[in-house]
């Protein structure tokens, strides 16, 4: 994947630096606001934080399985532009819910929609390739 796409190759790096950078935030979190590991939940400062993270690990179990199947159908430009779709999606989630989760909607569009083209190439990729 590395020589062949590395358009991707690089979003999909940035995409787990920015799923680093959120869990780096949990941390910083756990000390501002004073819950010790291993709670989940204490101030809700550190919820909002934790949360993120977690929602962004659950969104990564979609999105990489994705870029892997969906890179091969559609090359590496428009694969490597979905990936790096979903981490300004990331970054716009995590900055819309630390402030009011409320408003996470946009950023959580743009974290799914990619995912699902990304799915959705792959899987039509291996239809076309079987019949």
């Amino acid at each position: 994947m590395l020589t062949i796409y590395p358009i991707t190759t690089l979003a999909l790096v940035l995409a787990l630096i920015v799923y680093f950078a959120l869990s780096v935030n949990v941390g910083r979190a756990r000390a501002t606001w004073n819950v010790p590991a291993p709670q989940a939940s204490g101030h809700p400062e550190f919820d909002k934080r934790y949360r993120v993270q977690m929602n962004t690990l659950e969104q990564l179990a979609l999105f990489v399985p994705g870029v892997i199947v969906g890179a091969p159908v559609l090359g590496d430009l428009v694969a490597g532009g979905l990936a790096l779709l979903w981490s300004v999606g990331r970054i716009v989630f995590a900055s819309a819910y630390y402030t009011d989760p409320a408003k996470r909607g946009p950023g959580f569009g743009l974290t799914l929609l990619p995912s699902l083209v990304l799915l959705l190439a792959g899987a039509w990729g291996a239809i076309s390739a079987l019949v």
